[in-house]
């Protein structure tokens, strides 16, 4: 082969190789440093970030090493990116005062959002039982949308969740709890929030909350709360 001839399949072959690499470069996750205007809040998260122990533990951390660990977060129409892992990583990085934070962008549906939201902090001990009620209801709502959601090739329902009245069952298993526990921390969403605060206060007990004044209207649920503030007493199951 002629030398011209040679340097051409050479530089033919060193093309496709290093077109190939860029493909794979652009399909890992890259870890960019966002500054702290441009990071939002999940616009329902539904976990506390409590200024505890743990969270002064966190701080002192972050103070030290930085944020160790990249957030995740996903594109906001409107600019700016919502956060969907590492809210308790934000606060820290606020409180110590640094400008940027190190997170991972991906595109999340919103139903996939809502679900990972949830997810990636369930497992977190000394959950509140409000925080377990509004992830709960977030996470089964998203799952009953995605199961009614049609495919785009064939109409058919699409994700793991496409049978109906399976929704519930699947979070139970996943979640370590009984489908009527599930279903009394959802529930306790229908509580008005001095009751909610007071379950997760531990004045007001879980079951009776749930199963009786949560089946309350707003006007009841007031009256019921005065009663008693006034009284100092709170419902039992047997009441």
């Amino acid at each position: 082969m002629p030398k011209s001839n040679a340097n051409l399949a050479l530089k033919g072959l060193d093309e496709m190789f290093s077109t190939e690499e860029s493909r794979q470069e652009q399909k890992r996750e890259q870890v960019q440093q966002i500054p702290t205007e441009e990071l939002f809040p999940f616009k329902e998260h539904p976990f506390k970030v409590l200024d505890d122990e743990a969270m002064q533990r966190t701080v002192e951390s972050v103070a030290q090493y930085g944020v160790l660990a990249p957030l995740i977060a996903r594109p906001r129409p409107e600019g700016g990116y919502e956060i969907i892992s590492g809210h308790r990583r934000d606060y820290c990085a606020k409180v110590v005062g640094l400008d940027t934070r190190p997170v991972i962008v991906r595109n999340y549906s919103d139903e996939d959002a809502d679900i990972l939201v949830v997810d990636y902090n369930i497992n977190r001990e000394n959950l509140l039982p409000s925080e377990k009620a509004k992830a709960y209801k977030l996470k089964l709502d998203a799952m009953k949308r995605q199961a009614g959601r049609p495919s785009r090739e064939n109409g058919d329902q699409v994700g793991p969740h496409y049978f109906r009245g399976k929704s519930k069952e699947i979070l139970a298993e996943q979640v370590n709890e009984s489908t009527s526990q599930i279903q009394r921390y959802v529930r306790l969403n229908k509580l008005i929030p001095p009751l909610l605060d007071a379950v997760d206060a531990g004045t007001l007990k879980f079951v009776p909350a749930a199963d009786f004044l949560s089946h309350l209207s707003e006007k009841e649920q007031t009256y019921l709360l005065l009663v008693m503030e006034r009284d100092e007493v709170s419902p039992s199951l047997g009441q």
